[in-house]
């Protein structure tokens, strides 16, 4: 009905894969940010339930590291990488 069960095993532990590399994305990145929130400014800091530049900063954090464990991952899978 749905595949193979080999095919769907596959594609859980690649759910699972990308699961887990959108959480640690966004709980390193959340902490990049806060770390980084005094020298940020002010127009770049978040105000607690407004939609604003900070929010957007935050989500640029998370994003970019989500690239670069991404990024990270396809060196360590090429040949040459190491």
């Amino acid at each position: 009905m749905y595949g193979s069960p080999e095919r769907s095993k596959g594609t859980r532990s690649s759910m699972k894969r990308r699961f887990w590399r959108s959480l640690i994305a966004v709980l390193f990145g959340n902490l990049g940010y806060f770390v980084s929130l005094p020298y940020l400014p002010a127009g770049a800091r978040h105000k607690p339930y407004e939609l604003d530049w900070g929010l957007a900063v935050d989500f640029w954090f998370c994003l970019a590291l989500y690239g670069l464990l991404g990024v990270v991952k396809w060196f360590r899978s090429t040949p040459g990488g190491h």
